[in-house]
């Protein structure tokens, strides 16, 4: 039985992995590269040499209302596109599903291309699926479109995920089951409770644990600032990042704040916008590892902090975005952003010698502060968001580290910070579901 650290090791490395584009349109990327590989294994001879299938074959995705929110206005990586349909399409043309939430890892220009003709020639199709799953997609791809077509005349295949980006609950060929598992939610439904994570055991492991046995999340800087370097580089999205950067002198100062929140847009800016670097991601979001980490970088980067320092601040503010995260679930109306700034302003605390009471100070500065921010769908604009969290995040932490916190007396704070926590995430998953709904109403409606 494996002790208590290699299990919150264990509970990192299945919430902090690289994901390359926003990982909702790559769910459905990954979904349509499992139905197309199941009829290539199935059918070798509809698949001549250079393309995975013929032309003449559809696609079909269902997806739940959070995936489509999240899909429609975000750009997908090496395309200049945004939304579902191109994703779904590069899916087909070269996704490899054993690579994960890095599913399109291959793609060069002649599949971008094959994608675009695919959207253009109406292959695709998007519609919301009829589930209470609020991660959930489901891809259909039938050869010549007959789905109902017998497997030795028109093969046909899809693939279902649920509940975590990259968690393929089902497959079928031909309309036989080949593959059918317990839903993400029935066998990893992650409360504080399953894992047992508290705020202090994550403070105490993040404290004591043997550099070498964490070493591994110094991968988070190397992926995470290539893409705020990247951001600052080009000329990505709404160049959020680039303007707080190139502002110092006149608006923002060159202090930390400023070059914190620079570095963290410019990352987002890259990421939304369709860059072809990957994220490290927290809890199935590459913006939310951006936000988690990259304050936490910016403050190493500015003051000169050593790899292991930096090591053990990474793991506390993922960990402590995990563990608040665990509450929601993986899609809510509330902006990923203030969970994982939340993460960075812990990491920012622990690595100016806070103490755990500082770390909670943290938490209950930012829970009152800006959980009320929602979610309304991923797209360019989330760079603002990202900005706003960092500097929400910094504020925090240097309150937190003067002792001063806001009081139970106020709002959705309780003494006890496991409880605060749970409010937040009560009002991110129960209370804001009627917003969630209202969200994609409008979006859809426009």
């Amino acid at each position: 039985m494996k002790d208590r650290s290699e299990q919150i090791i264990d509970i990192i490395h299945r919430e902090v992995k690289p994901a390359l584009g926003c990982t909702e349109p790559i769910a459905v990327a990954l979904a349509v590269a499992k139905a197309v590989e199941i009829i290539t294994d199935n059918c070798p001879c509809i698949c001549p040499e250079g393309w995975r299938l013929k032309a003449d074959f559809r696609i079909d995705v269902a997806v739940s209302g959070n995936i489509l929110k999240n899909g429609m206005g975000v750009g997908i990586p090496g395309t200049g596109m945004v939304g579902l349909p191109v994703a779904a399409a590069l899916g087909a043309v070269c996704g490899e599903s054993a690579r994960g939430l890095e599913v399109l890892s291959a793609l060069n220009d002649r599949s971008v291309q094959r994608a675009k003709d695919l959207v253009a020639g109406s292959k695709v199709h998007i519609s919301v699926a009829d589930t209470e799953h609020l991660l959930y997609v489901k891809a259909t791809v039938s050869v010549d479109g007959k789905a109902e077509a017998s497997a030795e005349v028109d093969p046909h295949a899809y693939a279902v995920i649920e509940d975590d980006h990259d968690r393929i609950v089902e497959t079928s060929f031909a309309d036989k089951i080949l593959m059918s598992s317990e839903s993400g939610a029935a066998a990893t439904e992650r409360t504080a409770e399953d894992d047992g994570l508290t705020i202090r055991e994550i403070y105490d492991f993040a404290s004591t644990v043997p550099f070498e046995k964490i070493s591994f999340i110094l991968e988070d800087r190397t992926l995470n600032l290539a893409l705020a370097r990247e951001g600052l580089k080009g000329d990505y999205g709404m160049k959020v990042g680039k303007a707080i950067r190139e502002n110092q002198a006149e608006v923002f100062g060159d202090d930390f704040m400023s070059f914190a929140m620079g570095m963290t847009a410019a990352a987002s800016d890259a990421r939304m916008a369709g860059c072809t670097l990957p994220a490290m991601s927290n809890s199935g979001s590459g913006n939310q590892g951006i936000t988690v980490s990259m304050p936490v970088i910016a403050y190493a980067m500015k003051y000169g902090i050593d790899d292991e320092r930096l090591a053990r601040a990474l793991i506390l503010s993922n960990l402590v975005a995990i563990h608040i995260k665990s509450y929601l679930g993986k899609l809510s109306a509330l902006c990923g952003c203030v969970v994982a700034s939340t993460g960075s302003a812990c990491g920012i605390v622990w690595l100016q010698g806070g103490s755990y009471e500082q770390v909670c100070y943290a938490i209950k500065n930012m829970a009152g502060n800006i959980t009320g921010m929602v979610c309304d769908g991923a797209k360019v604009g989330c760079a603002m968001k990202v900005a706003s969290g960092v500097s929400c995040a910094v504020q925090s932490a240097v309150l937190a580290l003067r002792g001063t916190c806001i009081p139970s007396t106020d709002g959705i704070i309780d003494d006890d910070i496991e409880k605060t926590i749970s409010n937040l995430g009560a009002i991110g998953s129960a209370g804001m579901k009627t917003a969630d709904r209202m969200i994609l109403d409008i979006m859809l409606c426009k």
